[in-house]
């Protein structure tokens, strides 16, 4: 098996490498701040053809032939120099490309460039306090009343509800349909006094979830995607992307070198707790978890490159599931070496700087953090279903009679 990209991929590797050179910021424009540094050099990533690769110019997006190949170099090569890629909040890296697929003209023009440029902030409604794992038993409603849907119901675990302006989600539209067939995905403005939404306090002290109640809000007939009824169809082409999103290698690794690091700089007995046997072993084992990883998304990659998923689909539906037990070792073992500093509560600047494992604070938070995508974006006993049924052909789950 060759693991390595062949030389046209090695020279896109270095022309891209040419391109980093210009982060961090220099001069003046060092001095602005992080987020203006960020939506700059975004900016400039576009023109060159490098930010949002294979979004079509018109949309904002750089307008490259889809190549998955120089994707991931380009995801390598941005997490290697820490350098803002594409944005992967909600917007950009699950609503945008759902638009592309399912969207209609106007949804695209309207929503998508203002969505990547981050002047559009999008939280996904899915949850619903009565649904729990099956999220098809949604009952918050939607009933066209003119040429607007009048919206009642209630959300919960909305990430970032709080300080968006859009919410894409399901709602059902068809109350005597089948409950996979009488969902439709909307376009909801948040902005509007028919909605509120409370934040709901994480033990890490964070304020990242939300409830959000409807109460006779509305919003426009054309805010629908894809076809009236057929939203659950569409929400699969949202969850592919968060799933590929919560599964990509390249954080496992950064936080198993992080980890490296800290036992490195970690004392045991009075010696460098990486010399310390059992912490070895760990470390091992682990290292093989993430090469596995790492060796699988190369292959996924090359069967996408050819047009062959199909070969690879059993791994491509365990992505996720994979890197959220791999990443629980990891902080585990992370929070196991940092000893009475455990007990630390996270920073106000470790919260707002997700995935900063350089502090033991930071360990600390990410620690807590590694439970929950068992829980998002598909439990992993609802993809241990997925796996088994329509990955190994194993007989369904016993349903309870009704």
């Amino acid at each position: 098996m060759n693991l390595r990209y062949s030389k046209e991929y090695d020279t896109y590797r270095q022309s891209l490498q040419e391109f980093l050179k210009g982060w961090p910021l220099q001069g003046d424009e060092a001095e602005l701040p992080k987020q203006k540094q960020e939506q700059l050099f975004r900016q400039r990533g576009v023109e060159a053809g490098y930010v949002y690769f294979a979004i079509p110019k018109e949309y904002g997006g750089a307008g490259q032939q889809p190549d998955v190949l120089k994707s991931a170099i380009i995801t390598e090569e941005y997490a290697r120099v820490g350098a803002p890629g594409n944005c992967v909040s909600q917007g950009p890296a699950l609503l945008a490309p759902t638009l592309i697929e399912f969207g209609t003209e106007e949804q695209k023009r309207e929503f998508v460039r203002p969505t990547l440029r981050g002047d559009l902030r999008w939280c996904q409604g899915y949850s619903e306090p009565g649904a729990g794992s099956d999220l098809a038993s949604l009952q918050c409603s939607a009933v066209l009343d003119g040429d607007e849907w009048v919206i009642n119901g209630q959300k919960i675990w909305t990430s970032n509800a709080q300080e968006a302006d859009y919410m894409f989600g399901l709602f059902r539209t068809e109350p005597k349909a089948s409950k996979h067939a009488g969902i439709s995905y909307l376009l909801v403005d948040l902005k509007q006094p028919e909605i509120e939404v409370r934040p709901l306090k994480q033990m890490t002290g964070a304020l990242d979830f939300n409830e959000v109640f409807f109460t006779d809000a509305r919003a426009p007939a054309g805010n629908i995607v894809g076809k009236r009824g057929e939203g659950w169809a569409v929400s699969r082409s949202t969850l592919k992307h968060e799933r590929n999103l919560i599964g990509n290698p390249n954080m496992m690794r950064a936080h198993f070198n992080s980890t490296i690091a800290l036992a490195r700089r970690s004392q045991r007995g009075g010696r460098p707790a990486i010399e310390d046997p059992l912490i070895r072993n760990r470390l091992a084992e682990i290292e093989g978890y993430v090469r596995t990883a790492e060796v699988s998304h190369l292959r996924q990659l090359t069967a996408e490159a050819k047009g062959e998923e199909l070969k690879v689909m059993l791994p491509m539906m365990m992505n996720k599931l994979y890197s959220t037990d791999t990443m629980q070792k990891i902080m585990t073992l992370a929070y196991d070496l940092l000893g009475a500093d455990g007990m630390l509560a996270p920073t106000a600047e470790d919260i707002a700087s997700y995935a900063r494992t350089h502090t033991s604070t930071g360990f600390v938070e990410q620690y807590i953090f590694s439970q929950g995508p068992a829980i998002a974006g598909g439990t992993t006993n609802i993809q241990l279903n997925i796996i088994g049924e329509r990955g190994l052909g194993l007989p369904r789950d016993l349903r309870v009679p009704k």
